[in-house]
């Protein structure tokens, strides 16, 4: 496996993995979704709530809340010395107490420890009018995608074959249909050349095979090379989720290894 180009922002992975296959891509795309531990509302306890909004639609609402998530300081509840009964090390707790008339946001959640603050204080939770409050305090722990979707640390994980697209110019006459049928806009006539701007944009719809009835040009994909995409949620960063991906897959294939040595 190599790979050829891989592009880290904060909350987003752009990466070409060449001589891979299918299957190992759908495993860290999984992985990624479902496996990677995410701190998250779980607990709501109200207190006052006379706003237009059910204590369940909120509690909802508050739980979706990207938090910032750091696996080197909290552990899982089922897991703690505590005994699943909350302590600092596997819980954050949050107060809110806000009376209208006003927007209420995620920013007007009050962590014990400022580095616990909402990663956008901007998100609403309800409006309230004249004469509504809402005070509450809420209890976030660790959990994985597979269990809800607030634990989810990432979306748009996915892959795809890397495109390649075969002109055969001794066919091709120029005409240009292909060219105005592609939607990504890729193609272009330049010097009396049909060529390719950004190959990697390429969605391998077929248009332009379909359109051109000189057959002069094909689409199809690398079925070892991959482009591979992901954006977090901000409660971790892009490379600490490829990191823990990573960790967890390779411990599972660790662990398989251990079970096929025994087998005799």
């Amino acid at each position: 496996m190599k790979i050829n180009d891989i592009k880290l922002g904060k909350t987003n992975c752009k990466m070409v993995i060449e001589n891979s296959t299918p299957y190992f891509m759908n495993s860290l795309r999984r992985v990624i979704l479902s496996e990677i531990p995410k701190l998250a509302v779980s607990y709501v306890t109200v207190y006052d709530n006379n706003s237009a909004l059910f204590d369940e639609i909120i509690a909802h609402r508050i739980g979706m809340i990207p938090l910032p998530t750091k696996l080197d300081l909290l552990g899982f509840r089922d897991q703690c010395t505590c005994e699943g009964k909350g302590c600092p090390n596997c819980t954050v707790l949050y107060t809110l107490s806000k009376e209208g008339p006003c927007t209420v946001y995620s920013g007007d959640l009050q962590p014990q420890d400022k580095m616990w603050a909402p990663v956008d204080g901007n998100i609403p939770i309800v409006k309230l009018t004249e004469g509504q409050r809402l005070i509450l305090e809420a209890e976030a722990v660790l959990g994985r995608g597979k269990d809800h979707a607030k634990w989810q640390v990432a979306s748009g994980v996915g892959y795809k074959y890397y495109p390649i697209i075969e002109i055969d110019e001794n066919k091709c006459n120029l005409c240009g249909k292909c060219v105005k049928a592609c939607p990504r806009n890729i193609l272009e006539i330049k010097n009396n050349k049909l060529t390719i701007k950004d190959i990697e944009k390429c969605s391998m719809c077929n248009s332009c095979v379909e359109k051109c009835n000189k057959d002069a040009i094909n689409v199809k994909g690398d079925e070892s090379k991959f482009i591979f995409k992901f954006e977090t949620d901000g409660s971790l960063s892009a490379k600490e989720v490829l990191e823990k991906a990573l960790e967890i897959l390779s411990n599972r294939y660790k662990e398989i290894h251990k079970q096929i040595v025994k087998i005799k």
